[in-house]
This record gives C-alpha cells, sequence and structure tokens, in this order.
C-alpha cells in the first residue's frame, strides 16, 4: 500500500513539473540593449566645442560636437574665388567683343595696310636703283625682307580684326560653361568637408559615451561618440532550437524586466537566420539542443526609457499546436 502511495505522489509530481515546465517553457531570458552608432571624425582637426554630455537625450540633427574649422573655410574662400573668376569668364565670352576692342583691331589693320603699302613703294624704287647699278645688292635683300614682314603683319592685324568681328565659337562657350561646372563642384564637395566639421546626431536617441575632450585632435576615421537610437531599448533574447520554428517577426510578446512589477508590450522584430552557436561537423540530435537564435523583441509600449543592460524575461506564448 505504502509503494503505491509512493508511486502516486511520484506521479503527480512529475505531472506538475511536465505542467511548470509548459508555462515556463516559453520565457526567454535575455536584457535589454539597443543597437550602437558610431560618430566618427573626417577631418584631422581639434576638437573645439562640445554640446551635449553623456546620457543626455538627442534628436536628429542636432549638433553634438565641433572640431575646428579654419583650414576648410579657407578651402572653401579659395574654390568660391575659383568659381568667380571662371563665371567672370563665361560671361565675357557670351557677351562677345567689346566695341573698343573692335576699333582698336580696325586701327591696326589701317596701320597695317599703310605700312605694307609704304614697303611696296619703296621696294620698287630699289629695284629701279639697283637696275641701274646705282644701289647694292643688299639693300635690294633689306627693302624685299620689309616688304615680306609688312605682308604678314597685314595678314595678322586682318585675321585678328576677323576673329572679333566673328564672336565666340561653340568649343569656347563649351570649355567655359565645364570650367565654372567644375569650380562649382568644387565649392559644393568643399562646403559638405566644412558641414562635417559638425558632428550631428544622425537620428533620436542618447549619448552613450564620448570618446575625445576639448583641444583633443582625432585621426579621421576614429570614433568621437556613440550613440544609442530609438526611444526605447530592445530585448535581446536567444531563442532555443527547439522553439525557432514557433518563432516569427512581428508576433506579440510579454516582457518582465527587473525591477518592475508590471509587464510590458512588446513585438518581436528579428530573429537570426543562423544560429549562434554551429559547429562546423554534422549535428547530433544532442548538439542541436545546443543551437540559439538571436531575436530582437521591440517594446511596444510609450514610456520612459528604459536603462540598457536590465535583465529581462520574454514571454513568448508560443502556439505549440502547429
Amino acid at each position: 500500500m505504502k509503494s503505491r502511495l509512493k508511486w502516486i505522489w511520484i506521479s503527480c509530481a512529475l505531472i506538475l513539473n511536465a505542467c511548470d515546465a509548459s508555462i515556463d517553457g516559453d520565457r526567454i531570458v535575455g536584457e535589454l540593449a539597443s543597437d550602437r552608432i558610431e560618430l566618427t571624425a573626417e577631418a584631422a582637426e581639434p576638437v573645439t566645442e562640445i554640446l551635449v554630455a553623456e546620457g543626455d537625450a538627442v534628436t536628429a540633427g542636432q549638433v553634438l560636437m565641433r572640431q575646428d574649422a579654419a583650414r576648410a573655410r579657407a578651402r572653401l574662400a579659395e574654390s568660391e574665388a575659383a568659381l568667380g573668376q571662371a563665371q567672370a569668364r563665361l560671361d565675357e565670352l557670351v557677351r562677345g567683343p567689346r566695341s573698343e576692342q573692335i576699333a582698336a583691331a580696325r586701327a591696326n589693320v589701317g596701320g597695317a595696310r599703310d605700312e605694307l603699302e609704304f614697303r611696296r613703294s619703296d621696294f620698287t624704287r630699289v629695284q629701279k636703283i639697283h637696275a641701274q647699278d646705282l644701289a647694292s645688292p643688299e639693300l635690294l635683300d633689306r627693302a624685299q625682307a620689309a616688304l615680306d614682314a609688312a605682308e604678314a603683319n597685314d595678314e595678322l592685324r586682318r585675321a585678328q580684326l576677323q576673329e572679333l568681328l566673328s564672336g565666340t565659337t561653340i568649343e569656347e562657350l563649351a570649355q567655359a560653361e565645364n570650367a565654372v561646372k567644375q569650380a562649382a563642384a568644387r565649392s559644393d564637395l568643399l562646403r559638405v568637408d566644412l558641414a562635417r566639421h559638425e558632428i550631428t546626431a544622425p537620428v533620436d536617441g542618447i549619448v552613450d559615451s564620448r570618446l575625445f575632450e576639448l583641444g583633443e585632435r582625432p585621426a579621421p576615421g576614429q570614433v568621437l561618440m556613440v550613440m544609442l537610437p530609438g526611444k526605447q531599448p530592445y530585448a535581446r533574447i536567444y531563442i532555443p532550437e527547439h522553439l525557432r520554428v514557433h518563432v516569427n517577426a512581428g508576433m506579440t510578446a510579454t516582457i518582465r524586466v527587473d525591477g518592475l512589477e508590471e509587464t510590458i508590450g512588446g513585438r518581436v522584430r528579428w530573429v537570426a537566420s543562423e544560429a549562434a552557436f554551429t559547429p562546423y561537423y554534422a549535428l547530433t540530435e544532442r548538439d542541436r539542443g545546443h543551437l540559439t537564435y538571436l531575436a530582437k523583441v521591440d517594446i511596444a509600449e510609450e514610456r520612459a526609457r528604459l536603462p540598457d543592460g536590465v535583465p529581462v524575461e520574454v514571454d513568448l506564448r508560443l502556439d505549440h499546436s502547429e
């Protein structure tokens, strides 16, 4: 009789343990965590101003820190001057030659024509004298050379006048327009470089840590600040292998946070497709039980921000009948 009662009590205990396991089997432990955003330096310039402290809540676009921008402003001023020069040259070509330039070119043509007429008459006179053996061959050669130079100068002056009268060519305008575009692009690039001497918050969140102080000079690419984005952290949990097939993004959950009496509603945001523990050899049935899958459960309620690192329990309440 005693032996029979003993087995009855043992059976009841096993049943109760099984019930407790089924109740707690969908409750997964984890902690509150946030994604980290690292704000890096793009210029090797000293920090001149820090506008926030660690733990401050910030909004997207808010300036958090400034670096010395004197060098960047000087480069931008130089590039804007080059842009103005290129634009002035383009405007000059579009307008065409000035009337004063054309008048000067006409005067040069008149002077070259008069010089040519004089050299022609002088050469004719020297030819006649040379034919009478009254002039040396050297004198005739000098007269010929002077005539050739006068003809060349006349052609040059006429071509210069024609160039002014014809105006700017399409090719010259295209070159000037491209020079303006190049200078404008350079100015835009330097304007972006100047703006990046101000470290701004890319999203809403809180400042987690500050890695540089006033006067320190970071190298390009070094992290200046670390932000925790969003209004709330999420619950970071690891789904056991035997529950993975029941957990999908979008399903609701209940989050129990250490230190809070009330529970918080949550929603599964993401579940990893690869296990956190994946050996390279073939998995046995025993080994598969060790696999876990990282999951992120968002807090779905509006409330004051909870601190990162606090332990939590997430109750998924899965339907095992599937």
